[in-house]
């Protein structure tokens, strides 16, 4: 078995699974032990999975035209992360995973979500609606992106990941933010006044 009871029940949570089921799920998932810096998902490739954040953290990014890097999301503990565009579609990777501190993920295919899904109709609306609340959250952000200004993004950044910034680089803050470090310097200098 490669993911004890105990993490499915907290994975799980929101739903009641019969020990049959977990031994279903158990066998599906496959552990990941990662060191920061270590790849998870590099651009161009094909993407089969998607993973659960167990411990650690790990930032979605891609590099546009110019070679800037745009941060994307920051995954960490009972987060998911993957890149989902390529997942769902089967196309390859725009984005890269990367490890930015030590992590264990627990990977789970496609094609054996697609046959839990059939097994276990409930990890179905489980995932739905895991999905739904990704959609809202990832359109708010844009909608910040859009329409706040830096210094409140930044405020959204730590009520989104409170105990991350210690942990995460400045250039990696910024980029997801979208503006310098020295902006990023400016806003908290600004705020810790």
């Amino acid at each position: 078995m490669n993911i004890e009871t105990s993490l499915l029940v907290e994975i799980f949570r929101d739903i009641t699974l019969p020990k049959e089921a977990c031994n279903l799920i158990a066998e599906k998932f496959e552990r990941i032990s990662l060191k920061k810096g270590d790849t998870l998902l590099h651009a161009n490739e094909i993407v089969h999975n998607q993973y659960y954040v167990c411990d650690g953290c790990l930032r979605t990014f891609f590099i546009d035209h110019s070679g800037k890097e745009h941060t994307l999301q920051f995954a960490i503990k009972d987060w998911w992360i993957s890149d989902y565009t390529a997942f769902f579609t089967t196309s390859k990777a725009v984005m890269t995973i990367e490890c930015i501190q030590d992590a264990t993920v627990y990977k789970v295919s496609r094609t054996s979500m697609e046959s839990l899904y059939d097994e276990i109709p409930q990890l179905e609306t489980f995932f739905r609606k895991k999905m739904e609340k990704a959609f809202a959250a990832f359109q708010k952000r844009i909608l910040s992106s859009l329409s706040f200004t830096a210094r409140e993004r930044y405020s959204s950044f730590i009520n989104t990941y409170p105990f991350i910034e210690q942990s995460v680089k400045n250039y990696h803050i910024a980029s997801y933010l979208g503006i310098t470090t020295e902006s990023l310097s400016r806003i908290r200098k600004e705020i810790s006044q």
